[in-house]
């Protein structure tokens, strides 16, 4: 008997179970597997309160802590707790497998092989989805996975540099990219209203980008980047903020951004009232060798009451870490969910040991000394997920000869205690 669509969806069910899903999910990416989940995030949103302040009615005379005191005939009021509240609200993000029908009749005598075709492109699509959500798990929420180095135009196409040649792995063949000026900026667009940009070629050891024309449309790339413009910001198509609501989650550098938080509101909050503990440490390492600079970073928090027991770094800033450490080198495996495990390197802090992880989605010009028990990656279910809301895997594409499979996730990023979390510029 041919195999029939019944007959694959159920195959597909026991391949697809969720150990194997975590462990290609987590398998090379180490802030995801390790950060704490929550997969029963429903609701309108999540609030996070955070306290940032005790009760301040406090003296060596009784009657000056009891009772709200005058001075020059102006009353003090009573100082209470002081205790902020995150509402965290969710993100989407999706990722689609298809597979045409005429693969499923060319395997319909060979079950194996039709296996192994559909596993390649569902493994493909889970592995581009959580990617996206590794790469913005140490980001902004705006989007961007690089920013314009020095470009240089040719006639329908631009080979641009990017400006951390690190971000390189975000980028791959045949993705569709915006950019904009600014990180929460409008879309750029030129003359002929087209705004994507197709990535032809990706050289790796160089971390340049190649992007082309949109067949049929002259000039895209070109009105795309700006001619490029140093220091515009790329996107994925979709993924831009555009001076709008965030439409990724909110990643290390949202929480603890690079500079002091202003009176914009986050997740309702305005953290510029107490910016270390409502907004995290910030340490400039930069001048200073690696040890020395996680060190002093450790040491900021210890100061606030944090215990920084993770720290996260591109693999080129840990590749000199581990040079500059030399003999002193001291290695320790780490075991995340799924039996995904990563070999981590130990560093004496403040209040003991770090573990010190490389991480291909981490910027190149940070470090990010967590306490990882006041994060949570907060989901309504797994993050990533096969999409199945009607208890199908797998769909009928409406208009194509082909079936279909949809992953994605729905989900944020919360941290109740950011004053004990520590960016390093590096």
């Amino acid at each position: 008997m041919a195999l029939d669509f019944t007959s694959f969806q159920n195959a597909l069910k026991e391949h697809y179970k969720p150990l194997v899903v975590k462990n290609l999910v987590y398998k090379n990416n180490p802030l995801l597997a390790l950060m704490d989940k929550y997969e029963k995030f429903g609701g309108e949103g999540m609030p996070i309160p955070v306290i940032n302040g005790n009760p301040q009615n406090r003296s060596a005379l009784f009657a000056s802590a009891q009772a709200p005191q005058s001075v020059g005939g102006v009353a003090l009021d009573y100082q209470a707790s002081k205790i902020q509240q995150f509402f965290i609200s969710r993100i989407t993000d999706y990722s689609i497998a298809q597979i045409s029908g005429q693969m499923i009749d060319a395997s319909a005598s060979n079950a194996d092989a039709f296996m192994r075709a559909a596993t390649t492109e569902i493994d493909g699509a889970l592995h581009s989805c959580s990617r996206s959500l590794a790469v913005a798990m140490y980001r902004d929420g705006s989007g961007s996975i690089g920013q314009v180095g020095t470009p240089t135009a040719s006639l329908g196409s631009a080979t641009i540099a990017l400006a951390n040649a690190e971000d390189i792995t975000h980028f791959e063949v045949g993705m569709a990219l915006t950019s904009s000026h600014t990180a929460t900026g409008a879309i750029i667009s030129g003359g002929t209203g087209a705004n994507i940009a197709v990535v032809a070629a990706v050289d790796r050891d160089a971390g340049t980008i190649t992007v082309t024309d949109i067949a049929g449309v002259a000039d895209d790339w070109d009105d795309i980047f700006d001619s490029p413009v140093l220091g515009d910001f790329i996107q994925v198509l979709g993924d831009a903020q555009n001076a709008g609501d965030a439409k990724k989650v909110a990643g290390l550098d949202a929480w603890v951004p690079a500079t002091a938080p202003t009176a914009t509101t986050f997740f309702g909050v305005d953290r510029s009232t107490d910016p270390t503990r409502l907004g995290g440490v910030r340490f400039d390492g930069s001048a200073q060798p690696l040890e020395e600079a996680l060190i002093g970073g450790a040491s900021l928090i210890g100061r606030e009451g944090g215990r920084p027991d993770h720290c996260f770094m591109s693999f080129s800033k840990f590749s000199d870490l581990v040079k500059s450490l030399g003999s002193k080198v001291m290695y320790v495996d780490v075991e995340g969910p799924a039996g995904v495990g990563f070999r981590a390197l130990e560093l004496h802090a403040p209040y003991g040991t770090m573990k010190v992880i490389p991480d291909l989605n981490c910027p190149d010009n940070a470090a990010y000394l967590l306490q990882l028990d006041t994060w949570s990656l907060n989901s309504i279910g797994a993050a990533p997920k096969i999409l199945m809301q009607d208890g199908n895997r797998m769909l009928r594409v409406s208009n194509a000869d082909a079936v279909e499979v949809r992953i994605g996730y729905y989900a944020n990023i919360a941290c109740n205690a950011p004053g004990w979390n520590c960016r390093v510029a590096l």
